[in-house]
């Protein structure tokens, strides 16, 4: 049995969001939920290009008062640091003077979560619950259907409850009209055959 570090073992209270950026050394990608740190194994083939073809979809109509960011944390609460594969957040959050490793959740309109198969009970549960407890608006959970095609499940917030409710279940074509119209040709993934299909620098 390898011993684990000092440094990864929770302190009296968990980890705090901002333990994170304090931490020198944690693996890339960590996150922190309920306190304790998660770190991500090493990705099945289907995260890489349904992130890439959800990217390009969501770039190509935000407004300009919107950025679409891939790989930056979230802050949801005290102990709650996760990455969402994707999250579009406001152009007014992203400022020159300061090098942001993550955003509040406030300047944060909507979160992307790819299912991995190590992570399929915080994406489906944990991770939805939290973001709508933080009051982000939107939230789109993905999963790989027969072959390598993605289904997007599609939440908005219901203030009222301060949960999610479901807003659509879409497979071949993502179509809707909020947080921004956003129209994606689902099968356009088929394109995608090993690395060549992603630019340089897409494949992670």
């Amino acid at each position: 049995m390898t011993a684990v570090p000092d440094r990864l073992v929770p302190p009296e209270g968990g980890f705090t969001a901002d333990d994170l950026d304090r931490m020198p050394g944690l693996p890339p990608h960590t996150e922190s939920i309920d306190g304790s740190l998660v770190l991500r194994s090493p990705q099945k083939y289907f995260r890489s290009p349904a992130v890439y073809l959800l990217d390009q979809g969501l770039r190509a109509t935000a407004p300009p008062e919107l950025r679409v960011l891939r790989g930056m944390s979230v802050v949801l609460g005290r102990r709650d640091r996760p990455e969402p594969d994707l999250s579009v957040v406001r152009a007014d959050a992203v400022t020159e003077e300061a090098e942001e490793t993550g955003f509040p959740a406030s300047a944060v309109v909507l979160a992307v979560e790819v299912v991995s198969p190590d992570s399929v009970e915080r994406d489906r549960d944990t991770k939805p619950r939290k973001h709508a407890q933080a009051g982000i608006p939107h939230f789109w959970r993905v999963e790989k259907a027969e072959g390598r095609r993605p289904v997007v499940y599609v939440y908005e917030l219901d203030p009222a409850t301060d949960t999610y409710a479901v807003n659509g279940i879409h497979h071949d074509r993502l179509k809707v009209g909020v947080p921004f119209p956003v129209d994606i040709d689902l099968t356009e993934i088929d394109r995608f055959s090993g690395s060549q299909g992603l630019p340089a620098g897409q494949m992670r």
